[in-house]
């Protein structure tokens, strides 16, 4: 990888450290159902109208935008919401990635390497740790609800692994792809906060972000969409296309370093450190999980050539 491209790379891991920063602020004015389905309304929108639909079948595009879209993001807003630690919830929702390795193997019956295994071990270790001791301090149900929106990131990566897989035409735009699972979660996550937080409340409180006391929450929405999410999924996509999924995947083992060192600095949030133990052990075993990189076989009848191995899982934004 080039400096320069090292560079965009830590941009990005800076871009989506801080928008767990933005998403504090978005839902101390916005319930969590309304701001998750406001957040992807804003950029499905123009896609609708501008970008062309990707050739995946639909049931593909479904599936990545229920998992990434409405399981990750309703869960992971309800446990910021509920008292999860801003800086811990960016570290908690890595999980995702042996997530990923797991259910590739169970249904896409992806191969596993001991390695692999070994590094899913260590990460869930490390929850186990930092589940440990957030329940010594009545927040375990914060730290499960992250899990679970980590579980529904790992299903939203099977729908795009399988979509890029069984496109019809030509390779998939990877940024078209993602800019389309933003057309999924508005109207279901719209519907779910209609019957859970009230038919009026999000409308109200998004009326009122329009004002001096409520701009914050706009110029999170602003951030979210514009710099965590058109520009850092562009940069990371342009780098995934230069570079091979182990190179650039455990770049993302950043984000939470970001998270929590600008949830400290900015909120004063100062995790324990035995959360900070169990964290270190959760990045340790995602990035051992996610680096199985290529491997070089030779054949009978040829010079030994690189045979790719199942590419490492994207860590990505929140």
């Amino acid at each position: 990888m080039t400096n320069r491209d090292r560079v965009l790379g830590l941009g990005v891991v800076v871009l989506w450290g801080l928008n767990f920063l933005a998403i504090r602020v978005g839902l101390d004015h916005f319930p969590p159902f309304f701001f998750a389905g406001l957040r992807f309304a804003v950029i499905a929108v123009p896609v609708l109208i501008f970008v062309p639909r990707p050739q995946v079948p639909w049931r593909w595009l479904l599936l990545y935008g229920v998992g990434f879209g409405i399981l990750q993001f309703a869960f992971l807003f309800t446990a910021m919401r509920e008292g999860m630690l801003t800086g811990l919830s960016s570290l908690v929702l890595q999980s995702s990635a042996p997530f990923t390795v797991l259910l590739g193997a169970v249904f896409l019956r992806e191969r596993l390497r001991g390695i692999q295994l070994a590094g899913i071990a260590v990460a869930l270790a490390g929850m186990g740790v930092i589940g440990w001791d957030r329940s010594h301090h009545a927040a375990l149900l914060p730290v499960l609800l992250t899990l679970a929106a980590g579980l529904g990131w790992a299903f939203g990566n099977l729908g795009s692994r399988l979509a890029a897989a069984e496109s019809a035409g030509p390779a998939v735009n990877p940024l078209h792809l993602t800019l389309w699972m933003a057309v999924v979660p508005p109207l279901p996550m719209f519907a779910l906060s209609a019957l859970t937080e009230g038919p009026a409340t999000g409308w109200h409180d998004l009326a009122a972000s329009f004002s001096m006391s409520g701009w914050p929450a706009f110029a999170a929405l602003a951030y979210i969409v514009l710099l965590g999410t058109i520009a850092g999924s562009g940069l990371w996509t342009y780098l995934m296309s230069r570079y091979p999924a182990s190179t650039v995947a455990p770049l993302s083992l950043g984000v939470p370093v970001v998270g929590i060192a600008a949830s400290w600095a900015f909120l004063h949030e100062t995790p324990s450190a035995l959360s900070l133990v169990g964290a270190a052990i959760v990045i340790a075993g995602a990035f051992t999980a996610t680096s199985a990189g290529r491997r070089t076989v030779s054949t009978p009848s040829s010079e030994p050539r690189s045979v790719p191995v199942e590419p490492a899982p994207r860590l990505v934004e929140a």
